[in-house]
């Protein structure tokens, strides 16, 4: 069965989108996505050097877009305006690409994104042409609002970025996955495998990390981990789980036509 992630009007394989940012080098970079399976990275245009630094390591080199298709995104931007030049610096960096992460946060502390921020600078990108995945709040009418402007998927957190907390609130991200006609990703706050598991269970039609991965102990064995987590728990999605039951015993075998009786 063909199970993929449409993402853009293109078909991806994973459902894990990984980030290239804390990593010790561009090697560890390399090898932590490679066992992460993903196909999809993200790369902040304010942080990781992708051309705007002649003459020094490059992501590019270690992730070679041939391989891989770019997210740029916009961490560090705290206003639409920072984040809208940003966007339109990654298009001319990537050669006029118009996939893109959009987030406008709302202070340095909590990483806490700007709603009116986020909403303004998603209409100004819709217009000027590019494909915005955006990072929100989970909350199900923002969601939506983001989804109208023409968003082709939003991504809200599970908790506070870097946190590791996991999620949170699973009953606002069941609301936003019923009512959305994109795709939804869980972004920010996932800290173990479960909590990857878990986003996928909820029926997430994927999931976006970085820190869970870079700040492990050992990046890319728990690289391996989470694919394994994200193909687990979309498996367990698509197979619908048993009724949860309180106090209601049901035998795992057959009580009648018992040997002997």
């Amino acid at each position: 069965m063909q199970d993929t992630l449409t993402i853009a009007g293109k078909a991806y394989g994973s459902r894990l989108l990984v980030g290239t940012g804390k990593y010790k080098d561009f090697d560890e970079t390399r090898r932590a996505v490679e066992a992460s399976g993903a196909e999809i990275v993200t790369v902040a245009i304010r942080r990781t050097n992708i051309g705007q630094e002649p003459g020094q390591p490059s992501l590019l080199d270690a992730l070679p877009p041939s391989q891989y298709t770019y997210l740029p995104n916009t961490a560090g931007c705290y206003t639409a305006e920072d984040a809208i030049r940003t966007l339109r610096l990654a298009r001319e960096l990537l050669d006029g690409h118009g996939l893109v992460k959009l987030e406008v946060l709302g202070d340095p502390q909590t990483l806490f994104p700007n709603m009116p921020e986020t909403l303004k600078a998603a209409e100004v990108l819709v217009k000027e042409g590019f494909q915005v995945m955006v990072y929100c709040s989970d909350d199900p009418i923002q969601a939506k609002l983001l989804e109208g402007i023409g968003c082709i998927a939003v991504m809200p957190l599970a908790s506070l970025i870097g946190s590791g907390m996991g999620i949170l609130n699973p009953w606002n991200l069941k609301l936003i996955i019923e009512a959305a006609k994109v795709p939804v990703l869980v972004d920010a706050g996932v800290g173990t495998a479960s909590d990857a598991a878990i986003a996928m269970e909820l029926g997430c039609d994927g999931v976006l990390m970085n820190t869970a991965i870079a700040g492990a102990k050992d990046p890319v064995l728990m690289a391996g981990a989470m694919k394994k987590a994200v193909e687990a728990g979309r498996e367990a999605f698509l197979a619908g789980r048993m009724p949860k039951k309180f106090y209601s015993a049901s035998p795992s075998s057959p009580t009648t036509g018992l040997i002997g009786k």
